[in-house]
């Protein structure tokens, strides 16, 4: 059985950060898009986007290698935007990517922050049982987005 184990998270920062070429996004952004690419990836395929770990932070979901990477940009427009299209992700992720982007990516940071941190999240139970810096558990995170997609249909 192939286990699935994700991307490095700066690949997937980049993926998102592509489509930000017109519409740039602050880090807070960035960090809410990844994880909703993660989430998503988790809910509809049952495997992990990221190979990086997500920890509930005090605004939301964080992937700690992508803060520390475009933290200098505080609440800023992050410029590193790639002029071409990443590669290396299958069909499967880049269309999770690309739907994100078409249906959040318009979204404030604070806007994302408060999608991300609604009572009954993976956010929410994980600073509530194991505390604020915690990992959210990849199936936590698969639980919550495939009950989403289930409520969808």
């Amino acid at each position: 059985m192939l286990v699935h184990v994700g991307h490095e998270s700066s690949r997937v920062a980049n993926y998102v950060l592509w489509h930000s070429q017109k519409d740039p996004v602050t880090p807070m952004q960035l960090l809410k898009l990844a994880y909703l690419c993660h989430g998503w990836m988790l809910g509809l395929c049952g495997r992990p986007l990221l190979s990086d770990r997500v920890e509930a932070w005090q605004y939301g979901p964080v992937v700690p290698k992508i803060y520390h990477q475009f933290k200098k940009y505080k609440g800023a427009f992050i410029s590193e935007v790639p002029g071409v299209k990443p590669s290396g992700f299958s069909p499967d992720e880049e269309s999770i990517m690309d739907q994100v982007w078409e249906q959040y990516g318009h979204l404030t940071g604070p806007q994302l922050s408060t999608l991300t941190h609604q009572s009954g999240t993976p956010w929410d139970i994980t600073i509530r049982v194991r505390g604020q810096g915690s990992t959210i558990p990849n199936d936590l995170i698969e639980q919550h987005y495939r009950a989403l997609t289930e409520a969808r249909t």
